[in-house]
């Protein structure tokens, strides 16, 4: 996207978060292509649910983000990194709920070879994925913030420096430590 459609984005967030509803009629088609973007990215690579697709987890995302009033929109990489974490959030929600289900959710036992016939696929490392980040920001707030803006809100190194006032060599240096540090920490859990 060109400075023009970015900054297009910036003066409709401002506008909506000062009470323009028009602003947000505006900003919707702004932002739908890399909604769509990030949402079918985040489902690609750690989510294969049939009930759950593009257009499910964008109007899931929209709802929440919708009645997010008190966040102060500072820009376009902003927008998105909010995004993201909301989309990773719905996931990380719907990931563990299939997983109580899977584990029954109330309902009475299944017989073995029933409950095998029953059993949803497996669910993707979304689970593992979010916990290492969350142990990682616990070690290091800054070093999770990269991953988050760079892994799931797929913001570039500029715009993940743009968003955390820091610079483009220091989130590269904490993108490869904090990749390092998951795999790391991922590799430990499987082996658990």
């Amino acid at each position: 996207m060109g400075a023009e459609g970015a900054h297009d984005i910036t003066a409709a967030l401002r506008a909506w978060r000062q009470g323009d509803e028009r602003a947000l009629e505006s900003l919707i088609p702004l932002v739908d292509g890399e909604l769509r973007r990030l949402a079918h990215r985040f489902l690609e690579a750690k989510h294969h649910d049939p009930i759950l697709d593009t257009t499910a987890l964008i109007n899931e995302a929209c709802l929440r983000l919708f009645h997010a009033t008190a966040v102060n929109w500072r820009d376009r990489a902003h927008f998105f990194a909010v995004c993201a974490k909301i989309m990773r959030s719905i996931l990380v929600d719907h990931a563990r709920a299939c997983r109580a289900a899977k584990r029954g959710g109330g309902r009475p036992p299944l017989p073995l070879n029933e409950s095998l016939a029953a059993a949803p696929q497996p669910l993707s490392d979304l689970l593992a994925i979010h916990e290492a980040l969350e142990a990682l920001a616990i070690v290091d707030e800054r070093k999770g913030q990269v991953v988050e803006l760079r892994f799931f809100g797929g913001l570039s190194v500029e715009e993940t420096a743009e968003v955390l006032k820091i610079s483009p060599e220091t989130v590269r240096r904490d993108w490869k430590l904090a990749k390092a540090w998951l795999l790391r920490e991922l590799d430990g859990a499987e082996a658990g």
